[in-house]
């Protein structure tokens, strides 16, 4: 087995290992390895081949992994659906039971009852429909 088929076999293992981790950053030793394979290639010294190795490891650190992190983050951003309790936030309830200034009431969403409470000094009677501002833990708190 020639050095350069070992080379590449490393960038391989490289890879397979990028797959179960996050970040790209094994990814890059790769690279590096793929750079050192030519360079044994062209029957160039193991000096300069790990020489290659290290400048390609460095150059897709500073170079490829910000880009790949940016792309990989900006997917991850498109598919950022609300879902639980965030989904609450924003949309309108009824209340089912008094909100008093300076305590708590219900109100009801979707079908399900919740403990809410004013963001400010407000009131709310029985079947007024008020909005849904942010939660903390399970009370909502709601704006008129």
């Amino acid at each position: 087995m020639e050095i350069w088929q070992i080379w590449v076999i490393a960038a391989l293992v490289f890879i397979i290992v990028e797959i179960f981790t996050s970040g790209f950053a094994i990814a890059c030793l790769s690279v590096g390895c793929l750079l050192a394979a030519a360079g044994a290639a062209l029957e160039w010294t193991l000096a300069w081949q790990v020489t290659l190795f290290a400048i390609g490891t460095f150059l897709a650190f500073i170079l490829i992994r910000p880009f790949v992190l940016k792309l990989m983050n900006k997917k991850t951003d498109k598919n950022n659906v609300k879902t639980n309790m965030d989904n609450l936030i924003g949309r309108k309830a009824i209340v089912t039971e008094k909100i008093e200034s300076d305590g708590f009431g219900r109100v009801k969403i979707d079908g399900d009852d919740w403990k809410a409470r004013f963001e400010d000094e407000s009131e709310a009677e029985v079947g007024e429909k008020v909005t849904i501002v942010s939660y903390e833990s399970i009370i909502l708190t709601v704006k008129k």
